[in-house]
C-alpha cells in the first residue's frame, strides 16, 4: 500500500515561522514534523510515499530527497504556490498513487495512530462498494461541536448530532473512485466528497483513543516540542 502525505498549505497560522519555511519542516524535538510520520510509515511497513507540495515545496524536496534517510521510497507531487486543497491535491497525485486504496495523512498533524491498521481498511475498500474509512478524534478545543458523527455499526455520517460527535483527524484510507469527478490540477476541497459518500454509506471509520495533535499554531508546536522532550 502506498501513503501520501498532505505538505502543500501555506501555514498562514503559524507565521512568521513559515514565512520561510514550510510548515512540515518545522522541528518538533530534532525531527522536522513531517519526519514522525516518515518513521512511523516505515516501521508500519508502508514505504512508497507520495508527498504534494506548494508554497516553499521545493525546501521539502531538498530536505528529504528520496526518502532514504528514513528507509523509505518518496515520489513528489509539487502544485502551484496557492496550493489545490485537498482533494484537488489528491487527485493530481492519482497517477502516483495507484489503483489501489492507499492512506492519506495530514502533514500538520502529530499522533500516534498505528499506521498499520490501514492495511484492513485498504482491504475493506477493496472487497466493498467503501470509497474511505476515517481516523476520528474527540473534538479538540478548537473544534467543540466536531466534524462528523459516528455510528455503532462504524459508519459515519455527515451530521455530528447523529452518532457520536467527533473531529476528523486528517487520517484516512481512500478508493481512487472517490476522486473520479475530481479534475487533476484544479482546487477541489475534501469535505463535500466525503460527506456525499456519507449519504450513500460508503464511510466507515473509528474513534482513536490516544495521541493527536494538529499542529496549526504556534502554541501547539510548542506543545509538540514538549510532547517530543518527553519522549526522550
Amino acid at each position: 500500500m502506498k501513503a501520501m502525505i498532505l505538505a502543500a498549505g501555506r501555514g498562514e497560522r503559524m507565521r512568521p515561522l513559515t514565512d520561510t519555511r514550510p510548515k512540515p519542516l518545522l522541528k518538533v524535538g530534532k525531527e522536522p514534523l513531517i519526519g514522525w510520520h516518515l518513521r512511523r510509515l516505515k516501521q508500519a511497513g508502508i514505504t512508497e510515499i507520495v508527498i504534494n507540495y506548494a508554497w516553499l515545496g521545493k525546501q521539502i524536496e531538498q530536505t528529504l530527497g528520496t526518502g532514504s534517510q528514513y528507509g523509505v521510497n518518496i515520489a513528489y507531487s509539487p502544485e502551484l504556490s496557492g496550493g489545490l486543497e485537498t482533494a484537488g491535491g489528491i487527485a493530481t497525485a492519482l497517477s502516483l498513487l495507484g489503483n489501489e486504496p492507499f492512506l492519506v495523512i495530514n502533514g500538520d498533524v502529530l499522533t500516534d495512530i498505528d499506521f498499520q491498521t490501514a492495511f484492513p481498511a485498504a482491504n475493506l475498500l477493496s472487497q466493498t462498494n467503501q470509497l474511505a474509512h476515517l481516523w476520528l478524534v474527540t473534538n479538540p478545543p478548537h473544534n467543540p461541536n466536531g466534524d462528523f458523527g459516528l455510528l455503532s455499526d462504524g459508519r459515519i455520517v455527515a451530521t455530528p448530532d447523529r452518532g457520536e460527535s467527533l473531529t476528523f483527524s486528517g487520517i484516512g484510507v481512500y478508493h481512487p473512485d472517490l476522486f473520479k469527478n475530481t479534475p487533476a490540477h484544479q482546487a477541489a476541497k475534501l469535505a463535500p466528497l466525503l460527506r456525499t459518500a456519507m449519504d450513500s454509506g460508503q464511510v466507515s471509520g473509528l474513534h482513536h483513543i490516544g495521541l493527536w495533535l494538529d499542529v496549526g499554531t504556534i502554541e501547539r508546536l510548542k506543545e509538540a516540542n514538549r510532547l517530543a522532550e518527553s519522549w526522550g
